[in-house]
């Protein structure tokens, strides 16, 4: 499959929301996503998050599942960071299962790249997305967070 044009935005949180993405974990934990998602053949337009949570939007080669690629990045930047950049005495870093993901047609894309790489400043004037933000059980689809 020669031309594709896929996008999404994805989200997922830390183990039990817990604020395990400190600052000077940021920068090796997204150059991995980055890296890993490169290594799959896909395109990463932006990145960003806060303590407990991230977004990635991305472009997924149909060939790959999103259900898949999502896996693959959380188990293995798990993995990552567990081993390579944490003290052995430092908390686990991990994963809560579940995510969000979110479609986006060619026209959401920038709007979705710049809601993306300003994570710290919605959250801190708090004007985040709101279906974007929460996991949630009792949200209506397409709002809903659901396992992949």
């Amino acid at each position: 499959m020669a031309l594709w044009r896929l996008y999404y935005h994805l989200v997922w949180a830390t183990k039990e929301r817990l604020p395990l993405i400190k600052l000077e974990l940021e920068v090796p934990l997204y150059n991995y996503i980055i890296g890993k998602s490169d290594a799959k053949n896909c395109i990463v337009h932006a990145i960003g998050g806060i303590e407990h949570h991230i977004h990635l939007v991305v472009s997924i080669p149909p060939q790959l599942s999103i259900a898949d690629f999502v896996k693959t990045i959380k188990g293995s930047s798990t993995y990552y960071i567990n081993n390579n950049v944490l003290s052995p005495k430092s908390n686990k870093f991990a994963w809560q299962e579940g995510d969000g993901v979110f479609s986006l047609g060619s026209k959401q894309l920038e709007q979705a790249v710049i809601y993306v790489q300003n994570q710290k400043i919605h959250h801190l004037e708090k004007t985040e997305i709101a279906s974007l933000e929460q996991i949630t059980h009792q949200d209506d689809p397409p709002t809903r967070w659901h396992q992949v």
